[in-house]
Parts: C-alpha cells; structure tokens; sequence
C-alpha cells in the first residue's frame, strides 16, 4: 500500500482506492463476524440499530448501525491503529470516531442511492472528514460499485432535498448531466478500501444488487 500515492489521490480528487488493504483470511474473518452480530448481538439491541426493507421481513436487513459502541471486534477494528493512522495521514491530523456501519443492498429490491455528500448529513463548521468504505465482495459497473466525482469535494456542498429512500434521505437537487459524464465507476474486490472526503459527491446506480460493506466514518479531532 503506497500511502504516499494514496494521499495525493485523496487530495486531487476527494477519494483513493486503497487496493488489497486486507487479505483474504482478513476479510473472511471481517465477513464472519458480520454473520455472528447479526444472528446474535442484533436481536438484543434497540429497533434503531438495524435498518430493513420491510420491518416485518428480516430477510430484508439493509443496515447496521455504531456496530463499534456494541461489540468488542468491531471496536477494535474501527479504533485500531491501522484504522486511525490511514485516516490522520489522509486528512492530516488526527481524527476522532463517528460511526461504524454495514450496507447490504438487497439484489432485486435494493433501491438506487441518490447522489449526495455524506458532509450535508455530518453538518460540521468546517466541514473537515473523511469515510472508509470497505468492500466485503465484488463490486462492478452490473452490480452496483460506487461512483466519484473527482475534485467535487472542493467545490463545496451542493443543495440537498429529501428522497423517498430509506437510508439516504437526502440527495443533491441540481445534479445534472455533466455530473453523470464526469463519474468515475470504483469497482472493487473483496478487501479493497476506498477513503473519501466528505464533500464529494458520491453516487451508487444500480437498484439490482449492490455488494455487502463496511463504512467507517470519521471526523477531524478538535
């Protein structure tokens, strides 16, 4: 992993893919426990820390939420040195925790991710932070990868209005055509992490099945 590369992509374009970041016992491992706190942690926690499709279905599990403030292995490895260190090279200094979250998309029913800046959710004066988005599968251009707008995160936050879309209820009103040409597609493999800046824009197309991930969110420390 070229931190060095990784920082200049970060700066130029509001995101870099850190390739391989862990390797296939580590995922494989990430994965398992993901299945162990859904079977037997999430039932003992509060309706708000997952989020369905259909409530009545819990086939239908779409989120996890603070995954960190439950459970001893995913504390750790959101407050891990690895973690942190990245992420107070890529921004600067050092950083503080916000939130450890799992998305599955659900293939057939999962619904499209409008375009959005995960900054218009954080509100914070200024708005300094940063997202890790681990891949847990194959991400491609069919199945729903997630695509950037290189440099948007220094054109500051766009407008945003409320979607019908559990999840992500609030999307960029005025994106247009130029902002679809201009998106790069990030397709990923099992263990391959992506750090994006909290003002870019960020999109996901497909509403067929997008791959299971891990987002860790992270702010500037003040």
């Amino acid at each position: 992993m070229d931190i060095n590369a990784a920082k200049r992509d970060f700066d130029e374009h509001g995101f870099a893919v850190l390739r391989g970041f862990m390797d296939a016992g580590e995922i494989a491992q990430v994965n398992a426990e993901v299945d162990r706190y859904i079977a037997e942690k999430l039932p003992q926690l509060p309706e708000t820390a997952g989020f369905y499709e259909d409530k009545n279905d819990p086939s239908t599990l779409m989120r996890l939420q603070n995954m960190c403030d439950h459970d001893p292995f995913f504390h750790a490895l959101y407050y891990g040195e690895r973690m942190m260190e990245l992420c107070a090279q890529l921004m600067g200094q050092p950083v503080r925790g916000k939130n450890l979250q799992w998305f599955n998309k659900l293939p057939e029913r999962g619904r499209e991710t409008p375009p959005h800046q995960d900054g218009f959710y954080f509100m914070l004066e200024p708005n300094e932070a940063l997202t890790l988005w681990l891949s847990q599968d194959c991400a491609d251009e069919e199945n729903g990868c997630v695509r950037y707008l290189p440099g948007s995160h220094r054109r500051g936050m766009r407008p945003h209005q409320r979607t019908n879309i559990l999840g992500f209820s609030q999307g960029i009103t005025d994106y247009a055509e130029d902002d679809v040409r201009g998106e790069v597609p990030v397709c990923t493999q099992p263990g391959d992490l992506i750090a994006h800046h909290s003002l870019r824009s960020e999109e996901h197309t497909s509403e067929l099945q997008s791959p299971d991930h891990l987002v860790c969110r992270l702010l500037l420390e003040k």
